[in-house]
Formats: C-alpha cells, sequence, structure tokens
C-alpha cells in the first residue's frame, strides 16, 4: 500500500494571496489541471489578473450552467432499430466517447468531476452494450456532479447500465441478487466494512427485488411488482415493507456521518492530495450534512480554500491518461479537432483508461497505480507521438507557443524561452539548477553556442519550432511532467 506524506497546511478559510502564498502561475497551472484538464498560457495569464478566489467561484458557476450534452440521434434505440447492431454498436461508442471529450474539453470542471463520478459509480459498458444505456448513464453524471448526492445515489441505481452492470435485472423475491447491495455500501456510499453488516447486505437486496421487466433488449428495465419482496426486511436495525426508496432514505438518515467522511475523503484524494488531511475532510463532511447533502457548497468550500492553493498540493498527483493527453494538448496550445480527439481517446485507452469501461467494480486505482515500467514508456511514447503528429499538421504552432510564452516574439533569450516553456508544463518547476541547465542545453539543441552568445539566433529562426519539440519530448521523459 502507498504511502504519501502529506506535508500540506492552511484552512477551508477562502484563499487570500500574500507573499508567502502568491497568486503566480504555479498556483494558477494548478486551480486549472485540478478543475480540469490544463489551460493555454493566455488563460493563464488571463487568470492572473484576477482574484483567485472569484475565478474559483465563477468556474463552479460555468460547471453549475454548463448545458447538458446534446443527446445522441440513438439516445432511445432498442435492439429492434438497428439494421447491423454490432456494426452501428461500435460506430455510437465512439461517437459517444468522443461527444465525451468534447464536453471535458468545453466544459473544464463539469468533464473532470463527471469523470470523477465515473469511477465512483463505476459501470463497465462491455457489460451492458447498449449505447442507449451508456448515454442515459453518461447523462446522470453531467446532471448530479455538483447536485444533491443523496438523489445521486437514487438515480444512478434506477439507471439501465447499472442495473445491468450489478445484476439488479436479475434480482427478484425468489433469487435475490446481492451485489448491488453490496456495492451500494462499500463502493458509493459507505466504504468496504464501515457500518453496515452482511445481515444488512441481504435485507437490502431484498428490498431492491423487482427491478426485472424489460421488452426489448436495451429498452427501458421496469419495475415488476411480481418480482419483488414484498416481506418485512430489517435495514440498520428499522424494520418495515421496505424499497428501493426507503432504502435510501434509511441508509442518508443511519449513516450520514459515515457517508459524508467517505465522500469528502474520496474527493479530497482525488482533487487536493493523496493522503487525507482528515482536518479538512472533516470540515467538508460537516458542510455535506449540514446542506443536506447538497455536493456544490462541498466543492466550492474545497476550491476557493487556502488550503487547495497550499503549495504542498501542487504537484502531488500523477496524471491519469486523460488528464495526461488533454492536459498537455491543452497546455500546448494545440487545435483539437476531431482527429486529436480520437487520438486522445485511443491513445489514453491504450494507457489504460477507456471511458466507460474501467477495470473492474471499484474502478481506476489511480495515483501512483498509472505508472509503472511498461506504461511509463508508453507514456512518453503517447507525449512524443501526439507531439509529432501535431508538427506535421502546422509546425509554426510551436514557435507560437514558445512566443507566447517568453512574451516577446523576437526573444533571442535561450534559458528565458525554454525556462517559460519549462513552467508551463512542470507543475513545480525543476528542482535543481543543474536540471535546468540541461533541458537549456536540450533547447539549444546543435546550434554553435556562437549564435546566442552574439544574440544572432531568435524565435523566427527556421528552427524554433523544432527546438520546442525537442525540449517538449525531453520535459516529456522527466517524472516531474507525470505531475499534476
Amino acid at each position: 500500500m502507498e504511502t504519501v506524506l502529506n506535508c500540506t497546511s492552511g484552512t477551508l478559510d477562502p484563499y487570500a494571496p500574500s507573499a508567502a502564498w502568491p497568486w503566480d502561475r504555479q498556483r494558477a497551472a494548478h486551480l486549472y489541471r485540478r478543475l480540469g484538464f490544463g489551460a493555454p498560457f493566455q488563460v493563464l495569464e488571463q487568470a492572473l489578473t484576477q482574484n483567485p478566489v472569484s475565478l474559483a467561484d465563477s468556474l463552479v458557476d460555468a460547471a453549475l450552467n454548463a448545458p447538458l450534452s446534446p443527446p445522441p440521434a440513438w439516445a432511445n434505440w432498442t435492439y429492434n432499430d438497428y439494421d447491423n447492431f454490432t456494426e452501428q454498436l461500435e460506430e455510437q461508442f465512439v461517437e459517444w466517447l468522443r461527444t465525451w471529450v468534447t464536453d471535458m474539453l468545453d466544459n473544464p470542471l463539469r468533464g473532470k468531476l463527471t469523470l470523477f463520478w465515473h469511477n465512483h459509480f463505476v459501470t463497465e459498458f462491455d457489460a451492458y452494450v447498449c449505447p442507449s444505456y451508456l448515454y442515459r448513464y453518461h447523462k446522470v453524471l453531467q446532471q448530479h456532479c455538483l447536485g444533491n448526492f443523496k438523489e445521486f445515489v437514487y438515480e444512478m441505481g434506477k439507471t439501465p447500465a447499472m442495473l445491468v452492470y450489478l445484476n439488479g435485472l436479475q434480482n427478484s423475491k425468489n433469487a435475490p441478487n446481492e451485489n448491488y447491495a453490496r456495492e451500494l455500501y462499500e463502493l458509493f456510499t459507505l466504504g468496504a466494512d464501515n457500518g453496515y453488516t452482511q445481515q444488512d447486505i441481504v435485507e437490502t437486496a431484498r428490498a431492491l427485488t423487482g427491478n426485472t421487466l424489460i421488452t426489448a433488449a436495451c429498452g427501458d428495465i421496469y419495475f415488476n411488482p411480481f418480482d419483488w419482496d414484498n416481506g418485512p426486511k430489517t435495514i440498520f436495525g428499522q424494520t418495515g415493507n421496505w424499497g428501493y426508496g426507503d432504502v435510501v432514505d434509511i441508509l442518508f438518515e443511519q449513516r450520514g456521518e459515515e457517508i459524508a467522511d467517505f465522500i469528502c475523503s474520496k474527493i479530497y484524494r482525488y482533487f487536493v492530495h493523496p493522503e487525507v488531511d482528515e482536518n479538512i475532510v472533516s470540515g467538508l463532511a460537516e458542510t455535506f450534512i449540514n446542506n443536506n447533502f447538497e455536493l456544490e457548497p462541498v466543492f466550492r468550500q474545497l476550491f476557493l480554500s487556502e488550503h487547495f492553493f497550499d503549495e504542498a498540493v501542487l504537484g502531488v498527483r500523477v496524471k491519469s491518461p486523460l488528464e495526461l493527453t488533454l492536459g498537455f494538448l491543452n497546455e500546448s496550445n494545440l487545435p483539437i479537432g476531431p482527429e486529436m480527439k480520437e487520438l486522445a481517446i485511443y491513445t489514453s485507452g491504450q494507457l489504460g483508461q477507456t471511458l466507460s469501461i474501467p477495470v473492474n467494480v471499484a474502478g481506476w486505482p489511480g495515483n501512483r497505480a498509472w505508472i509503472s515500467n511498461s506504461t511509463l514508456t508508453a507514456r512518453w511514447n503517447t507525449i512524443a507521438y501526439l507531439m509529432y503528429v501535431a508538427f506535421l499538421q502546422d509546425a509554426e504552432l510551436y514557435r507560437t507557443l514558445a512566443q507566447g510564452l517568453a512574451g516577446d516574439p523576437n526573444s533571442n533569450m535561450p534559458e528565458l524561452v525554454a525556462g517559460a516553456i519549462i513552467e508551463q508544463f512542470i507543475p513545480i518547476g525543476l528542482q535543481t539548477p543543474e536540471l535546468y541547465e540541461r533541458a537549456y542545453i536540450v533547447f539549444k539543441a546543435d546550434i554553435p553556442e556562437n549564435y546566442y552568445a552574439t544574440g544572432q539566433w531568435n524565435l523566427n529562426w527556421e528552427t524554433a519550432p523544432y527546438q520546442v519539440t525537442l525540449l517538449l519530448d525531453y520535459l516529456n521523459r522527466l517524472p516531474e511532467f507525470q505531475l499534476a
């Protein structure tokens, strides 16, 4: 089990920039990496002119107000609507992943939250194999990602994707299936072995029976009262003729504190630091309970806090494959058209993160689990490939990137240019002068030193785009590049 030292400080009070805790490019980049998938340098420059608390507040507002992804033409298709199920299935699956990634880019925080909850309320497309189910599942994630968590739990349990994935469709009074009841407690609300017993699972499974009626493959799943166990059940010490809604009510009434601690701890590990600060989580949990399990106040309190902007929080999480690929494209300010979206989806999948297909019901472990000897090499090659594709499309994009970061289109100071590129892509910079010097040497390439010494070289040289790619590929292979 990994141990990561948490040396953070600061409280949940709103962040107030100071000489010790300045509002600078590092913290601005941190905000956009954690609340989305990075940002171009122009966005970071604009961010520095704003109050950080107001900016974070506006990002939450934008997530709340973002329109849902438009429904596809096949949103309500059943198997009977297909001419060629296998072929059209694949087309629709890819179409929706492209839509999903588009939302991540267009609505960064809403996209990040949707991804977070996708890895919490896990379903696997391979288990239900219905594009209409995928769309409806994703819609619930978008609708409730900043809403009321109790309603989120209730609605998620009714989605066809979840009913099929965790065997609710087979859960009848004559053959109760405990799968969803167990995961409802262990993974979705309380955490493993935290406030429930095996008998609670047994009784809950009985209460959840009855969602067994389906008239067409990939069609709606209906409640069948003849398959529902209408006998008395005892859940968390309360006895009654409970059904699904009763289960959710009893769970939140009887185990509210446990739910708040479990969910706020998970939010903290994902958005702040892999090692939980119990005091901070306790404060978030109190906010969660006091607001009747509304998520928005919790996220707003966290993202506006001085704790969130503590220097010790910067660059402590390993990027997921989607954070790696989309973050690089965003931070490079490269055009992200259909081809690049397809590449981001494909390469992220090759690195172990295909949207709608987590590794198992517990989801992707995340953080350091993303890195191994084989995946690290693959991550290097993935970024190198994305760079290569963009270079072939328009090499001048790399010159433009360097000119913007340097703040001077005619800069003839290679160390300044390379330093600005490093600051854009490495969360806390390089840790020693020697590391910076190596990066400068890479950027200078094989151009004789006298051209730099005399000021003849500048960013308008023909070699400049190539030099930028050399430096980016060098940075890509540093451990610091893998962090967010």
